[in-house]
């Protein structure tokens, strides 16, 4: 059965080993994690993508012949990297304080805590003797704070990861995020021609340009069709330079760009309108994508996310369907013909913030909810 003291003891061991990320080293907590779950017999492989950036799988192994066992195989994965913790905490980031029945600590919610509840989960379960059929491999991953680059994303190409389906915990409150928004980030440089400030009329101002450009693009509405968890398209401007001293014409202004689209939209036709936008104000410009990921959706009554809704109903916890108007890796798994779905306990309004917590209790019941959601996904 859970076990409430050990859950909270791999959580404060996760809690206090640095993993931010930049600048990204989890050497020493995917140790701990590879440690821990070999301890209870499971099949550890480390896969690293660069240098101090690996990647735990570990197996249970089910009880169906082996083809048939792996081919079905449950995927639940959290990461374990975390933002960097800035200034001004109450609670020491590294600390794993307990204090009212919360757990301070960077990565209390996002994600360490949901790391612990799976790593908890998987204890009980070889604990109380469970025999599952299918394989369940545990993937703690890096670089999900930058985008996956050295986790998900390698393990899927590179077919290491290749399950039945795949549970994502990296979410809040018992909640299923079946649905999320595609994102697409650029940089948009606009040229102009350089002159001395006081006869800025032989020059063209790359800086007036951009802020022309950028009214633009906010006022602009994509096209979409309405969807019932996710809000309408968004676009932010986030960082921008430009020019070389007060007295001289810029020749040059960059700014960064983020959209965030709707399911049914895509990524070239995004790019297309901004160009179209930009061309409206200059034809001197270029668009530089630095990422670009598809939105992502699954059928609420899919019989895998089902199980889960009504595993959490069945115990007593409300679990909502939701979406996400940010990214999550449930994206990356389309590509591969794999469903997806994300759920967590971490607590809502804390993540990426000063003082990040964990609710004991919704964690060690999240525990309780994941053995049993195994337990009910194996027999389908």
């Amino acid at each position: 059965m859970i076990n409430k003291k050990r859950l909270i003891a791999i959580l404060t061991k996760l809690l206090q080993i640095n993993s931010a990320n930049p600048p990204g080293n989890e050497v020493k907590v995917a140790d701990f994690v590879a440690r821990d779950l070999k301890s209870i017999g499971m099949d550890i492989k480390i896969y690293s993508f660069a240098k101090n950036r690996p990647n735990v799988v570990a197996t249970l192994k089910g009880t169906w012949p082996r083809a048939k066992a792996h081919g079905s195989a449950l995927l639940i994965t959290p990461h374990y990297d975390t933002v960097p913790f800035g200034e001004g905490w109450k609670f020491d980031p590294l600390g794993a304080t307990i204090h009212q029945g919360r757990i301070y600590g960077r990565g209390a919610s996002d994600d360490k805590g949901n790391c612990a509840v799976g790593m908890e989960a998987l204890h009980s379960l070889v604990q109380d003797g469970v025999r599952l059929h299918r394989d369940i491999v545990f993937a703690a991953t890096a670089d999900e704070e930058t985008g996956s680059k050295l986790g998900v994303i390698p393990l899927l190409k590179k077919g290491i990861l290749r399950p039945k389906a795949a549970l994502i915990i990296d979410s809040e409150e018992f909640d299923a995020i079946i649905a999320q928004k595609g994102l697409f980030h650029s940089r948009v440089q606009i040229f102009g021609k350089k002159a001395h400030g006081a006869y800025n009329w032989l020059g063209v101002n790359a800086i007036e340009i951009a802020a022309l450009v950028i009214n633009r693009l906010k006022k602009h509405q994509f096209k979409y069709e309405k969807h019932p968890l996710l809000v309408p398209p968004t676009k932010n401007v986030g960082t921008i330079r430009g020019g070389d001293k007060v007295n001289m014409v810029a020749d040059f202004c960059e700014f960064a760009l983020d959209v965030r689209f709707m399911p049914g939209m895509n990524a070239q036709g995004v790019l297309k309108e901004i160009k179209s936008i930009i061309a409206q104000e200059t034809k001197d410009f270029k668009v530089i994508i630095d990422d670009a990921q598809k939105p992502y959706e699954i059928d609420p009554k899919h019989p895998f996310v089902k199980t889960y809704m009504d595993t959490c109903r069945k115990m007593g916890f409300k679990a909502n369907l939701k979406g996400s108007q940010g990214a999550t890796v449930i994206t990356f798994f389309q590509d591969y013909g794999i469903p997806a779905f994300s759920t967590g306990w971490g607590s809502h309004g804390v993540i990426h913030a000063n003082d990040e917590y964990a609710q004991i209790n919704t964690l060690y019941n999240g525990a309780r909810v994941l053995q049993e959601f195994i337990k009910a996904y194996d027999v389908q």
